[in-house]
This record gives structure tokens, C-alpha cells and sequence, in this order.
């Protein structure tokens, strides 16, 4: 029987146990993890099975710029960007955030994820 995976891991390349390495949580070397890749598969997620019980957030989902050029309009959505998401889903149906961790190396976007799922469970 498989294990539902109730832990949501958000990162365009990285596995959990990788970030074991650098975080020492023992949280990622549990084996029920479900990773997404990017803003649209975390958002899927969401909406077909629920709040995980937890989720992990990186923050640059993608290798290319964020930014076209020409329009000046972002074209990869970010780990805030779903993190954003996740507040507003949270606010429309009143549930709590899950627990929430934010395994980025990018200081300025884990800051941005952090506070922002900080001040929604504040509020």
C-alpha cells in the first residue's frame, strides 16, 4: 500500500535528502515527500489532494532570468509566487497554513517566503 504523501516539496531541481545535507533537518530524510517542480504543479497539487501537512519551499524555480526584457513582465513564477498562492487559497477557504520551511540558498527570497508565511499565521 503506498504511503500518502503528506509532505510537499517545492524545488525545480533539488531532492530532499539533498537538502538534508546543508539543513541537517531530519524532516527531508522522511520518505513521504511529493515534489513539484514549479508554480503550476504545486498549485495542481494543491488542489487535488489538499493541504499537505507540511511544505518546503524553494525560491528561484527556474534556471532562465525572471524578467522578459521587453515587457518588463515576469516569466517564471517563483517560490513566492506560490507561497503568495497559498495565502490566498488558505484566506478564501479558512484553513491554517500548514507548516511551512524554506530550504532556498537565494538569503533575499527565503527571507520573502519567510516572512510572508510568517505574518499571515500572525495575523
Amino acid at each position: 500500500m503506498e504511503m500518502t504523501k503528506r509532505l510537499l516539496f517545492l524545488d525545480d531541481i533539488r531532492y530532499p535528502v539533498e537538502v538534508y545535507r546543508y539543513t541537517k533537518q531530519d524532516v527531508f530524510l522522511r520518505k513521504d515527500w511529493h515534489i513539484v517542480r514549479n508554480y503550476e504543479q504545486f498549485i495542481n497539487r494543491i488542489l487535488e489532494k489538499g493541504l499537505p501537512e507540511m511544505i518546503s519551499f524553494d525560491h528561484d524555480l527556474a534556471d532562465e532570468h525572471y524578467w522578459d526584457p521587453n515587457s518588463r513582465e515576469r516569466v517564471e513564477k517563483t517560490g513566492y509566487d506560490c507561497a503568495k498562492w497559498l495565502v490566498e487559497y488558505c484566506m478564501d477557504h479558512y484553513l491554517n497554513l500548514p507548516k511551512f520551511y524554506c530550504h532556498s540558498m537565494n538569503p533575499v527570497g527565503k527571507e520573502n517566503i519567510e516572512s510572508l508565511l510568517r505574518n499571515f499565521n500572525n495575523y
